[in-house]
């Protein structure tokens, strides 16, 4: 008898990479959710004896649809395939009733190890179902960049004994004149001090911005156990130790999903103490650029970065280029 296997991810790309990770000959029925609300829909309606669960999702979260599980009494055995790999991510779920949990990108080994040690039985003689899910370009960089952003969480997280709070990434492909509207969770009326950092590998460049509120230096120089009083000096070095985590470790995150090295040029300072749309109009742009918006948050601490990648209009033919070689 095949199972009811569902696959609950916000990003079609990471539907289908998660689909054509199952087992060869495997009876399973797959049916497929968007967000968490089309999921728990799914489950109460059968289709979901097996889920593979993404945390990250817009209207009803990875987090929440564990809880109504549980509060329904649904039966639903529960895997989470997520790209938050902070510790206290993996605990949480856990905790909620999940079986284990999956890192992505899904590595076909470790999948099968997970399902046997969970008596789940993959070995039969019926072919699994061929695997149809639509992505699109935007949808791609979006999960690409929401693996990335999860590595580059679990760094600050250890470093500073944190929960880093990871959002859907934003995809916009903008003209210069667009520009200040890639920001839009940051409140505009906030000072804000700003690094830029050139990135580029082979047919790929752009150039990644942190912003950081400057409300957060306070908490962030207690958290990294800086004593003494914050003036700009320090500021600038709090802001470039963040930068590096959370630049490089998004790049090296992305690069290693799309098979190439990034060159990372030198960070700048682009501006202290002024508003986003200034230090936006002096920052060096292209006529259209595809900007990536990450906005982080630390639990139970004032700390807001928003981090935007913006990658040349050229680009975007070798990102397709890239993204095509990993699907087929």
């Amino acid at each position: 008898m095949s199972v009811s296997l569902l696959i609950c991810d916000d990003s079609s790309f990471a539907r289908k990479q998660m689909a054509r990770c199952l087992p060869d000959n495997w009876d399973v029925d797959i049916s497929f959710a968007s967000n968490g609300v089309e999921g728990l829909e799914a489950i109460k309606a059968g289709k979901g004896e097996l889920v593979f669960l993404d945390l990250n999702m817009p209207e009803l979260d990875g987090y929440s649809v564990l809880k109504e599980i549980r509060k329904q009494d649904l039966n639903s055995m529960v895997i989470v395939v997520s790209g938050d790999v902070q510790p206290e991510a993996r605990n949480k779920v856990r905790d909620l009733g999940a079986l284990d949990f999956i890192k992505k990108p899904v590595d076909n080994e470790k999948l099968i190890t997970i399902l046997k040690q969970y008596g789940i039985e993959t070995e039969n003689k019926k072919s699994t179902q061929p695997v149809n899910v639509k992505v699109d370009f935007f949808d791609c960089c979006q999960e690409l960049v929401n693996v990335a952003i999860g590595q580059a969480a679990n760094l600050l997280a250890r470093l500073l004994n944190v929960f880093v709070i990871l959002p859907v990434p934003k995809v916009n492909l903008l003209a210069a004149t667009e520009m200040h509207m890639a920001l839009e969770l940051t409140d505009k009326e906030d000072n804000v001090s700003a690094v830029c950092q050139g990135f580029m590998a082979s047919g790929i460049a752009g150039e990644a911005l942190l912003f950081f509120n400057d409300s957060s230096f306070t908490d962030i120089a207690r958290l990294m156990n800086y004593k003494g009083d914050i003036d700009d000096k320090i500021e600038i070095e709090l802001l470039m130790d963040i930068a590096s985590i959370l630049i490089g470790a998004c790049l090296k995150g992305m690069a290693e999903q799309l098979n190439i090295n990034f060159s990372q040029g030198h960070p700048i300072v682009l501006g202290q103490h002024r508003k986003i749309k200034d230090i936006i109009n002096t920052s060096p742009r292209w006529k259209n650029t595809l900007a990536i918006e990450v906005n982080y948050k630390i639990d139970n601490h004032n700390i807001n970065c928003d981090l935007l990648l913006l990658f040349t209009e050229d680009s975007i033919k070798e990102l397709n280029n890239k993204i095509a070689g990993i699907l087929n």
